[in-house]
This record gives structure tokens, sequence and C-alpha cells, in this order.
């Protein structure tokens, strides 16, 4: 997810002449041989590193540490788009309210201790207390339920639960204040006092409970930059550079001893723009903002061709996702809007970055630029991360603002983190009585009926009419990985991290 953004314009647009089809595919096939230490680099700040797994994880080096060392109750897949991990199975009333979440049989923790349902009913909690939207239940409801289960209740309706718990309901032991131990029940663990500064050594768990990893240990190694982790990938230094961006795709493309894993619409990077307050509360300057956007300059020189155009809508990958005409740039129309609406084009107006996914600094230079066609007048201010979150994101400090999301494949997922009245990220301050009532109604209906298909149009046509997001273009995952590994995950987002049966071929 976040990888850093060193790769000017002007380099990019260079290497997009050179074509974007040209990747290596990835290793695959042979006979699985067990053993052997896989040397991972992922992106991270610095000021960022995190060793709680219920912190704020921004740092793809984090996040993948958390995601070998823990297991959370269900983890993405391909189709379905939600599988299982420490939950096996689940279960839910007529309703869709009250859930059951069995355990999987014979799962420990690093320590050899068993997991207890009251070990995931602390964790639940826990969590929910300390970041909310991340467990969308009522905390009290979540209760032991016999010997290897666990049940809790929504406080409405909700049929996409076992999507929304995934990844981030990482189970630790009841009464665990002080986790910088990392004692997880994920396929490795945390060789004894390796971990430094977000990185780490990882070694197998060879009980786990989802049999055991074919590699001995991953090597976790956190950089700065994508050109730090390009060279290292280069050199020989690492073995697999996780999401690398373009620039590290079209030099592996060009050598026999590196391969290229393409991830497909893999992260969305959209402007998000404030719809309740501020400068742009008028859905006709919203329009117009979304149609003064080159999309496919944008795709070409951000993204080198890596990735397709956007239009406007999260949730690309989902299966209800609907088709609809293309927005394509249309200045007159633009312009036209403004004057409409009686926008006021004599003053500058802020949108603010952070260097935290491949090229999102100059995604939004260029976006700036092109906006300057319609006559809006857009200064970019580059933060640092953590002055990003704390003082300007979703917040009204930041009526224009960059950001990523590395998933794309539920209509849903979104309604329920970004974009209903009542989410706590809700960083378009997007509030629309219309968007609610369809997103409760898909809530409330089985994910396969006729019901949950018209929410999931009426959630999607609010969206692209009145919505906060100028989704540009979707950024295709980008791994690159020395010829010899063989089977990483080519899964969208967070799916990558699945690294139980990666192999090695000597």
């Amino acid at each position: 997810m976040f990888l850093g953004g060193s790769l000017g314009l002007g380099a990019a647009a260079a290497l997009a002449a050179c074509g974007a089809n040209d990747s290596v595919p990835a290793a695959g096939g042979g006979e699985p041989k067990p053993g052997g230490t896989l040397r991972v680099g992922a992106l991270g700040q610095a000021s960022n590193v995190v060793s709680d797994p219920f912190g704020l994880l921004s740092n793809d080096s984090d996040m993948l540490i958390m995601s070998l060392v823990y297991d959370p109750l269900t983890v993405p897949a391909k189709s379905p788009n939600v599988a299982p991990r420490l939950a096996a199975s689940w279960s839910a009333d007529a309703r869709q309210q009250t859930w059951t979440f069995t355990l999987v049989d014979g799962a420990t923790f690093h320590d050899g201790s068993p997991v207890r349902p009251a070990d995931v009913v602390w964790s639940l909690k826990t969590l929910g207390g300390l970041t909310p939207w991340k467990v969308p239940v009522d905390l009290d409801s979540i209760r032991p339920s016999g010997p290897n289960a666990v049940t809790l209740r929504t406080p409405t309706p909700n049929s996409q639960l076992p999507l929304l718990l995934r990844l981030m309901t990482f189970t630790v032991k009841e009464g665990s204040t002080d986790r910088s131990g990392f004692v997880g029940t994920g396929p490795f663990r945390m060789e004894r006092d390796s971990y430094r500064d977000g990185s780490a050594t990882l070694v197998r768990n060879d009980n786990w409970h989802g049999g055991k990893p074919l590699l001995d240990r991953v090597i976790v190694t956190r950089f700065e930059s994508t050109d730090a982790m390009a060279n290292a990938i280069l050199s020989g230094q690492i073995d697999v550079a996780s999401s690398v961006g373009p620039l590290a795709a079209r030099s592996a493309s060009g050598r026999g001893d590196l391969i290229l894993v393409r991830r497909p619409n893999d992260l969305s990077m959209p402007i998000a723009i404030r719809t309740s307050d501020g400068p742009f509360t008028d859905p006709r300057v919203r329009e117009a903002i979304r149609l003064g956007v080159d999309r496919q300059a944008m795709v070409e020189q951000i993204l080198s061709g890596y990735g397709s155009v956007g239009n406007d809508v999260l949730g690309t990958g989902d299966p209800t996702y609907a088709q609809r005409p293309q927005r394509n740039r249309d200045v007159s129309r633009a312009r036209k809007l403004l004057t409409e609406s009686g926008f006021d084009t004599g003053r500058s107006y802020p949108l603010i970055t952070k260097r935290e996914v491949f090229n999102e600094v100059e995604a939004a230079q260029l976006f700036a630029a092109q906006l300057r066609d319609i006559g809006l007048q857009i200064a970019v201010e580059i933060k640092e991360s953590a002055d990003f979150y704390d003082n300007y994101w979703a917040k009204p400090s930041a009526p224009l603002a960059t950001a990523s999301w590395p998933t794309n494949d539920s209509v849903m997922f979104f309604a329920s983190k970004v974009l209903n009245s009542e989410s706590t990220s809700n960083e378009t301050a997007f509030k629309h009585p219309g968007f609610d009532v369809a997103y409760r109604a898909g809530l409330a209906a089985a994910p396969d009926s006729a019901a949950y298909r018209d929410a999931s149009a009426d959630l999607q046509q609010i969206q692209f009419d009145e919505g906060g997001y100028v989704l540009w273009g979707m950024a295709d995952g980008l791994d690159v990985a020395r010829s010899t590994v063989r089977n990483l995950p080519e899964l969208p987002g967070w799916g990558r991290a699945q690294l139980e049966r990666t192999w090695i071929e000597s």
C-alpha cells in the first residue's frame, strides 16, 4: 500500500512510452519445496512504526509483519472475497444480525497455549474500544458460545460482517496489555530479539493450525523509499520488493533473474473532496472538478500505464459493480458548472498530500495542473504522514486531500468504512440520507439476493452523482522478486501478505 513517491513526472512519462505489458509473468509451478529464507522489502516511515497489532498500521512493513505473526478471523480471497483464517466457519440468524464464528480446531499461540473463545472475545472488545470502526458490533454482545465459538451482535442487520472483519481482527491472549512480545497465532513467529524499528526476522510456526508453512524464515526489512527498495532488489540484497512501483517493475522486465507479479486494480488513489462543509459543498462544483481531470493522462504519467482509468465509484472489483458511461474530461462543461454555481475562482484552494504511496505527491501536482484549465487554482501542500493524519485527514482543514485504499473488491466495504454518515473515517464528510437508506438495506439483505444488488446499484449511483471522491485511476500492485521465488500471492490489497505457501526453488 504505502510505497513512497520519488518517481518524477518526466521519468514516469518516459517509462510510459515503453509500454506497460512487457512484464515477465510470476513464477509458479513445480513441486513445492520446504525450507529457505525469504527476504522481503516493504515500505514504511520511521515516524509511523507500530509494534502493536491493535495500532494504526499505516506502514507496509508493519502490516506485513502483523499479518504473518497474527491471525485475523477472516482474510481476503478471490471468489468469494472472504476466506476463513482463525474462524473456520460462520453463520447468522435470519435477520443477519446475530453471528456465530466457529474457531478452527487446534489453534495455539506461539507460546504453546491454546486459543480460547475468551481470547477472541477480549481481542474484539479491546479493538472495538480503541478503534470502533474496525469492529462494527455491539461490544457488550461479544461472548463465548460453547467451547470453540464466539457470538456477537451487530447494531443493525449486517450481511457483510465476515468481510468487514477481514485482516484487522488480530487475536492476542486475553489480558495482553503489553503486546510488544508479538505472541500471535499466525504461520510465522517472531525470532527472539529480532525486531528492530519496523524490521524483523520471522521463523516458521511448525504448529500453525493451517499446516506447516514452506519457508523456514521470512526477513522483513523496512525501506523509507521506493528508490532504496528498488536498488535492494536489483542488487540482490532482498528477494521480494513488495509494492515497489513502476520504475523497478520496468527494470525487472528486462532481467532474466527477476520476475514481476502484477496485481491489477490493486490500489485506489482518489482525490477526496469534503462535501458537507467548506468550499465544495455544491454538487455542481464537485462535478466540475471531476470533469476537469484527464484520467488517461493521470494513468499514463503517474502509474506509467500500470493501471486503469477510474470512474469515481469505489469498489471496482465487486461482482455487483455496475459499468456506467465513462466520465471523461470536458473543460467547457466544467467551466460552465463553476459559473452556474457562483464558485469563487479568484482564490486558491489547498490540496493536502503526503508521500505515502508511489507518486502520490506527483498525482496531486498533475491534478492541480489539469484543473487550472477549468479556472480552478489549487495549491498542493505536502505534509509528513503523522501531521497529515493528526491535523488534516477527515478534517475541514483539508477541503481537498489525496487518499489511498489497498482494496477494491466491495462496494459495501467502502460504504461502511468511509461513506455512510456514521462512519468515523468518513474522509469526505459525505452525508446523504438516500445513501444511508440504501446502505442499511444492503446490510439487511442476503449477499446474493436481488435486494442486495439493488441496494448496491443505488449506492454506486449516488456516489457517482454526488459523492466526494475523484477516482481517476486504479493502480496495479507491482511486486518484483527473484526468479527462484515461487507462488507469491496474486491477490489485490493485503491478500499479498499470505506467504505461508510461498517457496524458493534451489
